[in-house]
This record gives structure tokens, sequence and C-alpha cells, in this order.
């Protein structure tokens, strides 16, 4: 193999690093956790679906149909 290649290490790179390993045994429930999971786990699906509902109604208008019947 090749010598005198040595890598010198990135003090910040490795924090980081080493952090982003462990993540799962540093996390932490806090306030903006909890806000963030809740509105990419709750609203932004529950706001596809309405915005899919409603083309589908206007869909049906359009084709002279009654609405269809979905979940919400």
């Amino acid at each position: 193999m090749a010598g005198g290649m040595e890598v010198k290490k990135n003090k910040y790179i490795e924090e980081w690093g080493t952090a982003r390993e462990n993540l799962e045994k540093n996390f932490r429930w806090n306030r903006k956790n909890l806000a963030i999971c809740s509105i990419f786990g709750l609203l932004v699906p529950y706001l596809v679906y309405k915005g899919t509902v409603r083309d589908f109604h206007m869909q049906d208008e359009v084709a002279g149909r009654p609405p269809r019947k979905f979940i919400f």
C-alpha cells in the first residue's frame, strides 16, 4: 500500500458523525418534536386526502354524476 497518506480528521465532522450514529439513544421528546411530527404525520396527509377528495368531487360534478362517498 502507499505510505505517507495519513488522513487528518476534522474534529467537527467526527462529532457530527458520532451524534448521528447515536441519535436514537439521545433523542428526547419536546414541544418542537411533537409539533413537527403532528404536522407531517397527521396534518399534511389529511390535507392531501381532502384535496384528492375535492378533485374527485369536481370530476363527478363535471361528468354529471352524484359525488362519491369517501371516509371523511
